[in-house]
């Protein structure tokens, strides 16, 4: 399975994001381009446990069985998948440039995290090797969204 922790497979990502134009619209959802980067970029601070957020009662109940069916293969995630409501993204853009360099200046960092374990806010207590799992899916499901 791809992992955002094999070098070959950031560099792949990174060449995706830097294709995205500027006036990219998204295949599905509500996101325009601006906010799909921020959100990916708020998502890549807490995988690489720069942040942290709280989880709720219901990602207790059903977190680690949903992750499980997320890696299980090398499915792409679901069109419509919800997401911690502290990295929904409203308001005005802002500079799609600077965002992304923002967010691959984070994924490059990838080489030299040290971090062995992260708490995801639904998925709970993730190991570094399921994190880089679902970094890639995360990333792709996202990039495919917006065709990049």
């Amino acid at each position: 399975m791809k992992t955002l922790l094999d070098p070959v497979v950031r560099e792949e990502i990174i060449r995706r994001i830097n294709a995205l134009p500027p006036d990219a619209s998204p295949e599905w959802g509500h996101m325009t381009l601006y906010q799909m980067l921020k959100h990916c970029r708020l998502w890549e601070e807490m995988a690489l446990g720069h942040k942290t957020y709280k989880r709720k009662l219901i990602s207790f109940l059903f977190g680690k069985t949903i992750l499980k069916q997320i890696l299980k293969d090398e499915k792409p995630m679901m069109r419509g998948a919800s997401t911690v409501a502290a990295m929904k993204i409203t308001g005005p853009d802002g500079d799609i440039s600077e965002e992304k360099t923002k967010w691959i200046t984070l994924l490059q960092s990838y080489a030299q995290a040290a971090v062995q374990s992260v708490n995801h806010p639904f998925f709970g207590k993730m190991t570094r090797d399921q994190m880089g799992q679902l970094a890639y899916k995360h990333i792709d499901h996202h990039l495919r969204q917006f065709r990049g």
